[in-house]
């Protein structure tokens, strides 16, 4: 079945189609809303295919996409016919949806009431289903909800210790995200151990210019770093992360800034940014911190001991470990990341191999602690867009 996958955001578009398993062409369209909209578009074994157009909102990028899908030259489909289904990445599906579901009004109803806790993020994803539902009218498509794998967690976990009236009325709660993420490589790393995901208990480290850390225990998450907002947890490349909530208050009143002012610095000035004052690209970070730049340096130690702490208290929450799994842009590059984060954890039963970790290969999965070490420890490149493709599929020829 040939599955087209789409992850709209504010300005982008980004695409992969499927025939199965197997990826025909995958792309990239930036600066949409500009007269210099961008399309990257690959097919496998060619030259990648940039150019430039006039693209203002999402439904015309969506068309491009599919008028380049069918190209004589650049695409990889004889007829747009051949499109059997859409699979959307969706970020927020608050507790309507604890699973990937096939679209219908009342589910696109469900995810505009969704809107208000996940303003920046829906309305694209949401501007994506209706430029489907225009172009592509006989087509099915599902959504795939970023928060539905966290579904699981108990009310321990996501409940905030504020009045319950916030809860019941506006729905304020840990939600958790990456869940795509998490979902994808919690079952690669069972694979990659040869044990069942329902007999294991793993942490799982997304980490990228967005982070976040979860526990799943027997294949259910059950907490996660990122709560009502993927502000909360680590401390990501822009974003604060976990914080004494009087500070932005304090912050506030000093430098007399209103919400949306406070809302930008906690979520576009912070973060690893922030505390350097050079980047937020972790590469960058630690090219930096490697020539002696302090507050690089401590940018760099920041991320990594909250990181620690969280792997630690996960090992808490479940009773145990049998492995932490790394991912993301940073969590599989990064060998600088994985050390520091897992260093002194020996009577954990933590060991991390060293010279494994420093030597494996970009984009391969592997194993990377010590013959020793009761928690294995594993780098698994994700693929989010497989497994919302995988989910469309089974729902689609379920029906």
């Amino acid at each position: 079945m040939k599955v087209l996958v789409l992850n709209c955001g504010s300005s982008s578009v980004k695409y992969r189609l499927y025939d199965d398993d197997e990826q025909l062409a995958e792309g990239l369209l930036e600066k949409i809303g500009t007269g210099e909209a961008q399309l990257n578009h690959t097919v496998a074994g060619r030259k990648k295919e940039v150019s430039v157009h006039e693209i203002l909102e999402h439904r015309t990028g969506i068309e491009l996409i599919l008028k380049t899908l069918v190209d004589a030259d650049k695409g990889v489909l004889k007829s747009i016919d051949d499109i059997e289904a859409v699979g959307h990445r969706v970020v927020h599906g608050a507790e309507a949806f604890s699973q990937s579901t096939l679209i219908t009004p009342e589910v696109v109803a469900k995810i505009e009431e969704c809107i208000d806790i996940a303003p920046l993020h829906n309305p694209p994803n949401l501007a994506g289903i209706y430029a489907i539902s225009e172009l592509l009218p006989k087509v099915p498509q599902v959504a795939v909800f970023d928060t539905a794998f966290h579904q699981t967690m108990p009310e321990r976990a996501y409940m905030y210790a504020i009045p319950y009236v916030f809860y019941t009325q506006y729905h304020i709660r840990k939600y958790g995200f990456h869940g795509i993420s998490h979902q994808y490589v919690s079952h690669e790393a069972a694979s990659l151990l040869g044990k069942p995901l329902e007999d294991l208990r793993i942490i799982t480290c997304h980490l990228g210019n967005g982070s976040s850390v979860t526990a799943v225990d027997h294949g259910r998450s059950v907490d996660s770093s990122m709560g009502f907002t993927p502000l909360e947890g680590l401390p990501m490349g822009t974003r604060s992360g976990d914080i004494d909530p009087a500070v932005p208050l304090y912050i506030m009143g000093k430098e007399e800034l209103n919400l949306q002012q406070i809302n930008a610095l906690l979520n576009k000035h912070s973060g690893v940014l922030g505390i350097s004052g050079i980047s937020n690209d972790f590469r960058t970070i630690e090219e930096e911190a490697s020539k002696g730049d302090r507050r690089a340096a401590l940018a760099l130690e920041v991320f990594c001991y909250r990181l620690k702490k969280y792997i630690g208290s996960y090992i808490a929450a479940m009773n145990g470990a049998d492995a932490v799994v790394f991912t993301g842009g940073v969590g599989e590059n990064s060998d600088v990341v994985r050390d520091m984060a897992t260093r002194d954890m020996e009577f954990l039963g933590l060991e991390l191999d060293r010279e494994k970790n420093r030597t494996k290969k970009r984009g391969e999965a592997a194993e990377i602690s010590t013959a020793s070490s009761r928690i294995r420890i594993l780098v698994v490149p994700t693929n989010e867009e497989l497994l919302i493709a995988r989910d469309t599929r089974r729902i689609v020829t379920s029906r």
